[in-house]
């Protein structure tokens, strides 16, 4: 007897953000279901008020729970540069406004840090990741990934500020690493991985398991 899959409805427009979440699912295909917006003909508007990633994450969660009726995943995340104090932060996606290239935004950042030297360019990937039924938030993760600001663009992979945020680890950038590859080891992909095991239980109780 085929078993339900337990759908969740991924609460973003961002075409790269979907398609690193879609393949994080992948090796939960068997349980869960997860459910686009291209898929409901819809799109979410939603305002940031929030001042932290999680709240904000919990936020979009519950927000697109009570549009869809379906188990949401929401996330928040950007870019923290030590010498900037931070900077851009929750306002990553906001920075020189969301309709300006990220090429161009690269850009300014690396001018804003041209002066710096290699060991203050320290950076960090931040993530949080949410899941709501429409009346309630239940579960909230966070995780990030450890860097540094590139002194030029590198790659053609990914997305936002992929080109410049090098990993030394690795030796290159996040936009030169293969898709699967970034996933293991990004901060979106370690909240995922801190989000599974609600998912997991979740998808059980809707199997009647």
């Amino acid at each position: 007897m085929a078993h339900r899959r337990l759908q969740v409805f991924i609460a973003t427009s961002n075409i790269g953000k979907l398609r690193e979440l879609l393949m994080l699912f992948e090796p939960l295909s068997h349980i869960v279901e997860p459910i686009t917006p291209n898929e409901l003909n819809i799109m979410l508007d939603f305002e940031e008020r929030e001042h932290t990633f999680s709240e904000t994450a919990k936020a979009k969660a519950l927000h697109a729970a009570k549009c869809t009726g379906l188990l949401s995943l929401a996330e928040d995340s950007g870019l923290e540069i030590d010498a900037l104090d931070g900077f851009p932060g929750r306002y990553s996606a906001r920075f020189m406004g969301r309709m300006t290239a990220y090429e161009d935004k690269n850009r300014a950042i690396l001018d804003m840090l041209r002066h710096v030297p290699d060991r203050q360019r320290t950076a960090r990937y931040r993530c949080a990741m949410a899941l709501a039924h429409p009346d309630e938030v239940i579960a909230v993760v966070e995780d990030i990934v450890e860097g540094r600001i590139a002194h030029e663009p590198r790659g053609s992979g990914g997305f936002g500020y992929d080109p410049i945020f090098y990993l030394p680890g690795l030796g290159c950038t996040m936009a030169q690493l293969p898709l699967n590859v970034k996933n293991r080891i990004s901060h979106r992909g370690r909240a995922f991985e801190r989000l599974r095991p609600f998912l997991e239980q979740l998808a059980q109780v809707s199997d009647g398991t």
